[in-house]
């Protein structure tokens, strides 16, 4: 039997539905003791403004499908990610040095999370809709639309369930996200782009970038063509400039820390308010 030599992965960018590598052609190190596992390629200033552009183009249709089918196409993602159960166990072993049994019981919780947000697709305007009370001859009612583009930047760790923490609550109800993995543990965040590239979810709808966060955090937040960021995965050092950075486009930038799954989702949510005559 002949030897082999092992095929090591590459882990590239995911930006409109397609896997490029930087334009900057830069990669970066990652490294297990002085094991080397991967060069995820290191994200640029272009990249993002390609993502930014992926993502604006793709908004109008997300947001314009049935919430019933942005539903069935959330719990196709959960359905995709535990049919990979394994890989992820791995890649999550490896860089965060948990147990399998952790790696598992993370990756078991991101499913749930999808599932989750899938059931609250086509009841977020149940939920926070409201008829308005008003005096005259008119109804007036309030629904819940989306933002438009989130830029995310994902936590550190845990590098699958942070990144599902805060990607979901931006898609179920029409968003469009540009996500900065995590830089130390970025290899479930591009497995997890080819789930999403087998989920049914249209191209451009999720982009998801590696490389460094300080790096590309400032331009995301002054990028005149995102609507909100959640900034939970950047340094507290750094969140007082980067709402500085979004103020000029009026950009809504929260940091989430603990707070629950409802509060996520209804943060990326506008609130369009209409009047109407009564009809005779």
């Amino acid at each position: 039997m002949t030897n082999r030599i092992e095929v090591l992965k590459t882990y590239k960018l995911y930006i409109n539905g397609q896997f490029p590598r930087s334009e900057s052609g830069r990669v970066y190190e990652i490294k297990v003791g002085k094991d080397f596992i991967a060069n995820p390629a290191q994200a640029s200033r272009k990249d993002l403004r390609d993502a930014v552009t992926a993502a604006r183009g793709a908004q109008s249709g997300w947001a314009g499908a049935t919430a019933y089918n942005r539903g069935q196409i959330l719990y196709r993602i959960a359905e995709m990610l535990e049919g990979r159960t394994s890989q992820f166990v791995e890649e999550i072993s490896l860089l965060e040095k948990t147990t399998t049994a952790q790696a598992k019981a993370q990756v078991a919780q991101s499913i749930d999370r999808w599932v989750w947000y899938a059931g609250w697709a086509d009841k977020i305007a149940t939920t926070f809709g409201v008829t308005n009370p008003v005096a005259g001859p008119y109804y007036n009612f309030t629904v819940p639309e989306p933002m438009g583009v989130v830029g995310i930047l994902a936590p550190e760790k845990p590098s699958l369930l942070g990144l599902v923490d805060c990607l979901a609550p931006v898609l179920v109800s029409g968003n469009t996200a540009i996500l900065v993995a995590s830089h130390s543990a970025p290899l479930t965040a591009i497995t997890f782009a080819e789930v999403l590239a087998t989920s049914d979810l249209p191209a451009g709808v999720c982009n998801i970038l590696t490389g460094i966060k300080d790096e590309l955090a400032p331009w995301m937040a002054s990028h005149m063509d995102i609507n909100a960021m959640d900034i939970s995965g950047a340094a507290k050092k750094n969140h007082t400039a980067l709402r500085e950075a979004g103020a000029d486009n009026l950009k809504r930038i929260f940091a989430f820390g603990e707070k629950v799954k409802t509060e996520r989702m209804i943060s990326f949510l506008e609130a369009k308010t209409i009047w109407h005559t009564v009809g005779i």
